[in-house]
């Protein structure tokens, strides 16, 4: 198997077992590690436990815009799902006693349920109603989830005025939700669960059908669902949208159901499990992602119901290889608890919602634990990722994201020509047109707060000064994998981008700039397309409706000096040689650099055009980028020569009025 340039490993915050080479060639990893995390990760929470347990307050840089309760009783939930998961992997076995914390707890949070945000004595271990606290909506899933799958030895061995107040208390979340996207999928799985328990069954299966109507609005085929009526595709369509219907389906052995959502699990999953790559790291693009290893719940779940394109042994090397990626890598602290970021605490990259507990949504990733110890997924050695059999270009669905890997460096890219962010301010997470397993984006010097509508009922992201000591060079708001205007000495940001082609080997888009302050700049439209052929990428821009003279700015990769090797190099329409450029931290760690070309705007009616090779590699001493590929200019767009070659011609229409990143034309239109 290949050897991959590996970062210096942390030492492991608790003991694990010996590694298994002969079962486990590419990780080394077994269930028994698996086990041994889920339970290190759970006792170094129960300090920070309330007095009778029902809260579970963790340290952090700052709540979340929930408050300090609403952020214990995610502390809770969410390490509940993980005791959950633990025990009734272990059908029931139970040797260091979590669910009797547990236990405690559910009776203490339900005794006296309170409207009050801030923690006090009076009520230390108390829950924010559901209707007062949105955000408690959300812990209820997590909660009723960990009840179904705990319940011959939790629900049922409860007394029944502690189970008739855990029910009331749960009640509310099978009203219509609050957020229109993935929050529908709460009230299905606690429905769930209070329809399997017995308890207002009626208002339960209402909750569930309602749910799901919902969600068929947003699904767009080939296993992508958008989150909401948006383009946002990322990684909650594999740790909310496809994870909660099956696993519903699944615990109540609905094979109708099953055979809908399995089915599309199955499509999703042929599609995901190339986003990982061979040192096990997912992809770092859109939101969410300090919650790093759910990202393989799918997978596991595909494993669990049968619907999944993996063999079992490379479900397992998946799975363990995520895991084992970032306790190497020091994403569990010293004191075993999981910090606010990627690999350390990262404050850039957090939400408004993110508060100290939120990384143990994490917990989802341990959903192949309820897999017995003589699944096939635990026995079979170990098989190769996708990324590590071939070099693979593919577009994913219709979500206008082209898939870039290759096997010899194991490394994977992601070009974005169609997932938005649901913010009206530019998210590094989204608005970028490439992605790597290697690389983050750029930060922006700004801490998301809170989202709040503007007129026309879109979200805006209100923002902060990152805290004291925490202050970003200015050198830092250089954006990687960037294309946009100068105009008064600052770069426009990129508008909500419509899918205008997709194809074998490429992608294209269009975008209206926007002013730093989020204003569109009218009358201004650019085309842009990726064409790829193994590790190159050819990056197109044609921009009309700009001034004559007006200052373009092209970026790449920005690479941490440990990190893969960036290349760009102008082809066309550049008038100066790539420099690169300080950019400060990313979630993959300081001192990035990212090149940087310039051009000018002319004054042709057709627009103007732009072109660069660039290339992301781990391969060592690659070839100049500008040896891969020979093009030329046509009448109506580029013919490119690959170094094996390969020959492709990529069309360049002008772009179409109007759009706004909702929709575009079929692929291959």
């Amino acid at each position: 198997m290949p050897e991959h340039p590996r970062q210096r490993r942390h030492p492991h915050p608790f003991p694990l077992p010996p590694e298994d080479r002969r079962r486990s060639a590419y990780t080394g990893w077994t269930r028994a590690h698996w086990e041994a995390v889920a339970d290190g990760l759970l006792h170094a929470t129960a300090p920070y436990a309330s007095p009778r347990h029902g809260l579970i307050t963790l340290p952090g840089p700052r709540p979340s815009s929930s408050g300090p309760r609403s952020d214990g009783l995610e502390g809770f939930a969410r390490t509940f799902l993980l005791a959950a998961l633990r025990v009734a992997g272990s059908n029931g076995h139970d040797p260091h006693a979590h669910l009797s914390r547990y236990a405690e707890g559910l009776a203490a949070g339900v005794r006296c349920p309170t409207d009050a945000r801030e923690l006090t004595s009076a009520e230390p271990d108390s829950w924010p109603r559901i209707g007062t606290v949105r955000q408690a909506r959300v812990e209820a899933a997590s909660l009723a989830l960990g009840l179904r799958l705990t319940r011959p030895w939790l629900w049922d061995t409860l007394d029944d005025s502690v189970r008739a107040r855990v029910a009331d208390w749960l009640l509310p979340a099978l009203g219509p939700s609050p957020v229109d996207n993935n929050w529908w999928l709460f009230g299905l799985t606690v429905g769930g669960f209070l329809r399997a328990a017995g308890i207002e069954t009626v208002r339960a299966q209402a909750a569930i059908d309602r749910a799901l109507t919902r969600i068929e609005d947003w699904y767009r085929g080939d296993g992508w669902y958008a989150d909401g009526d948006n383009r946002a595709f990322d990684h909650y369509n594999a740790w909310a949208m496809h994870f909660y219907p099956v696993l519903h389906a699944h615990l109540g052995a609905d094979r109708t159901l099953l055979a809908t959502y399995g089915a599309r699990l199955h499509a999703q999953l042929d599609d995901y499990t190339r986003l990982f790559d061979a040192n096990g790291a997912p992809l770092p693009f859109g939101r969410s992602l300090t919650y790093r290893f759910a990202a393989t719940a799918a997978p596991w779940l595909g494993a669990l119901t049968g619907h999944t394109p993996l063999t079992p042994g490379a479900t397992r090397r998946l799975a363990s290889g995520t895991l084992r990626h970032f306790l190497d890598r020091g994403a569990v602290a010293q004191d075993g608890l999981l910090p606010l970021g990627w690999y350390g605490p990262y404050v850039p990259m957090l939400q408004h919602y993110s508060g100290p507990a939120s990384p143990y949504w994490a917990a989802k990733g341990f959903l192949g634990l309820l897999l017995p110890a003589g699944h096939p997924a635990w026995t079979d050695p170990e098989a190769p990722l996708p990324v590590e059999i071939a070099d693979t270009v593919r577009p994913l669905g219709p979500t206008g994201l082209l898939l870039q890997s290759t096997a010899s460096d194991g490394l994977v890219r992601l070009h974005n020509h169609g997932s938005n962010s649901t913010l009206a301010a530019p998210d590094p997470y989204y608005a970028r047109f490439a992605y790597s397993t290697r690389t983050g984006p750029t930060a922006d010097g700004r801490l998301p707060t809170e989202d709040r509508p503007l007129p026309d009922g879109r979200p805006q992201l209100v923002e902060q000064p990152l805290p004291v000591g925490q202050a970003l060079p200015v050198e830092q708001t250089l954006p990687d994998n960037h294309f946009g205007l100068l105009l008064d000495g600052r770069l426009t940001t990129r508008g909500p981008a419509t899918p205008h082609t997709t194809g074998p080997d490429r992608a294209s888009s269009t975008h209206t700039p926007r002013h730093a302050d989020g204003s569109d700049l009218p009358g201004i439209r650019i085309l842009s397309a990726t064409l790829v052929h193994g590790r190159a990428e050819l990056r197109v821009h044609l921009v009309t409706g700009a001034a004559p003279g007006t200052r373009v700015r092209q970026t790449g990769w920005a690479t941490t000096p440990d990190g893969p090797t960036a290349q760009l190099h102008p082809v066309h329409g550049y008038d100066t040689p790539p420099r690169r450029t300080p950019t400060g931290s990313t979630l993959i760690g300081p001192g990035t650099r990212t090149a940087v070309l310039e051009g000018s705007i002319t004054s042709g009616p057709g627009g103007t055009l732009f072109a660069a090779l660039a290339s992301l590699t781990g391969d060592p001493d690659p070839a100049p980028v500008h040896t891969l590929a020979t093009t030329h200019l046509t009448g109506h767009g580029i013919q490119v020569t690959w170094h094996d070659g390969t020959r492709a011609h990529l069309a360049l229409p002008l772009p179409p009025t109007g759009g706004d990143g909702r929709a575009g034309p079929a692929p291959g239109s």
